[in-house]
């Protein structure tokens, strides 16, 4: 067990632990969180949708219980939340987390959402249901190269910097574009947005080798702990813009008979690695964050220093 830490600050701390998919966070996380007896926000993307629960790697029953978890399975997933909503939602929960204890940690891959809650994010105009499925619709019936010609129209600016190659961007920019009729540059934020708590980041590394055997080892995992069942589950409802996610869009080609088991499995595999890749690039160009292993005793080392520095 490990026992409370007897240095607190007298200003709250938002301590965020971040990295790619599969790195270690949720176990680093409890044991920071144990040590600060203090609780958890899950900043995952997918774990908030209840029914969403062996794909996303939420916490097993007896993670949830060592410490109290927030942004867990509190969502139907019909919803269409969103990370404004998710910023909004996370700095409307800190101030009464900071009232029992002036540390909170905060850990998950998902970049753009730490960014709402650490920068502030763009105000963006809720998702049009309909548009979005037509430009879904587009994509899987024409590919990529139409949008990207459309974003190029509509908001040139915008279509220099988005990832050429990932269709959740460029179809959210032009949901934007066309319900609206300006661009979505006018509504990204230029300035980071001051926050009254401080902010200590990290970010967990691994050797590219035992990052990609961790993520090889957690899908075979998934699919023991009931992976097909679930995505079986949500099959009717795959049109949802939060199952166009690893781990079920390549189990939703399996059942249309488009790929086998085994080859949906390599996929899921495949696709995370990637999603990874993508993951450490993102967190690398964030100056801020403190890249270290993940070794819940080094981040607290490091943060009980810099609160004994800062009293």
């Amino acid at each position: 067990m490990v026992e409370r830490t007897t240095l607190y600050p007298e200003y709250p701390i938002l301590l965020v632990i971040a990295g790619p998919t599969a790195v270690g966070k949720t176990s680093v996380a409890i044991e920071v969180a144990r040590h600060f007896d203090c609780e958890i926000i899950s900043a995952d993307s997918r774990q908030f949708y209840r029914e969403m629960v062996i794909g996303t790697a939420v916490p097993d029953a007896g993670q949830l219980a060592e410490v109290k978890h927030h942004m867990i399975g509190n969502l139907p997933v019909t919803d269409s939340y969103n990370v404004s909503r998710f910023g909004q939602d996370v700095l409307t929960l800190l101030p009464g987390l900071f009232s029992h204890n002036p540390i909170a940690v905060m850990v998950g891959g998902s970049g753009l959402y730490i960014k709402a809650v650490c920068e502030g994010i763009d105000d963006l105009p809720d998702a049009d249901t309909e548009l979005r499925a037509m430009l879904h619709a587009k994509v899987k019936s024409e590919g990529l190269a139409p949008l990207r010609a459309m974003l190029l129209k509509l908001d040139p600016e915008y279509s220099a910097v988005v990832d050429p190659a990932n269709p959740n961007r460029i179809i959210r920019a032009l949901e934007v574009c066309l319900a609206t009729g300006k661009t979505y540059t006018s509504f990204r934020i230029r300035q980071p947005v001051k926050r009254d708590f401080r902010i200590i980041s990290f970010m967990l590394e691994l050797p590219r080798e035992e990052l990609h055997q961790r993520i090889n080892s957690r899908v075979d995992q998934m699919f023991d702990d009931g992976l097909e069942e679930e995505a079986r589950s949500l099959y009717p409802i795959r049109h949802l813009n939060a199952l166009n996610t690893v781990g079920y869009r390549e189990l939703f080609d399996y059942f249309e008979s488009k790929c086998s088991l085994a080859e949906a499995i390599e996929k899921i595999k495949t696709n995370t690695r990637r999603y990874a890749r993508r993951q450490i690039t993102w967190f690398r160009k964030e100056k801020d964050m403190i890249r270290c292993k993940p070794d819940a005793g080094e981040i607290i080392r490091i943060v009980e220093e810099f609160i004994s520095q800062h009293s």
